[in-house]
C-alpha cells in the first residue's frame, strides 16, 4: 500500500469510529404527562429502573423530563416506553387505559377538572 492509502484508511478508520461512538452521558428532555408531585416520583422512580438511566428529573409545572442515561445500555424509546407502563403519556407513547386507571385520582392528568384544581393551588 501507499503511503497516502494508508493515511486515508486511517482517517475513515477514525471517522467512522467517533461517527458510531455512543455517548455515555447522553443528556434528553421530553414532555411526560402529568399534575402533581405524586405524579413527579413515579415517573423519576420508573426512568430510574431502567438500566443505563443515570439522572431522570421531572418538572411539575413545564411537565419537561431531563434524562442523563448511557446511550450504550438504552434509549429514548425504551425510556419512553417504561414511563408510559406506569401511566403517563408522551409523545409517541400513550399509557394504556389499565396503566393510567391504576393512577391515583389526583394524578388523572387526561381529566380536564383535576388539570384545573392542580393549577389553581
Amino acid at each position: 500500500m501507499t503511503m497516502k492509502t494508508i493515511k486515508y484508511t486511517i482517517l475513515f478508520t477514525m471517522l467512522t469510529s467517533i461517527g458510531f461512538a455512543q455517548n455515555k452521558n447522553a443528556k434528553a428532555n421530553f414532555e411526560v404527562d402529568g399534575v402533581c408531585m405524586m405524579c413527579k416520583k413515579r415517573i423519576e422512580k420508573a426512568c430510574l429502573k431502567v438500566k443505563g438511566v443515570k439522572s431522570a428529573v421531572w418538572n411539575v409545572e413545564t411537565h419537561n423530563l431531563n434524562l442523563i442515561f448511557d446511550e450504550r445500555k438504552v434509549d429514548i424509546t425504551t425510556i419512553k416506553s417504561k414511563v408510559a407502563q406506569v401511566g403517563h403519556d408522551s409523545k409517541g407513547f400513550t399509557a394504556t387505559d389499565e396503566a393510567y386507571n391504576d393512577l391515583h385520582p389526583c394524578c388523572k392528568y387526561r381529566d380536564e377538572q383535576i388539570k384545573t384544581d392542580h393549577k389553581s393551588k
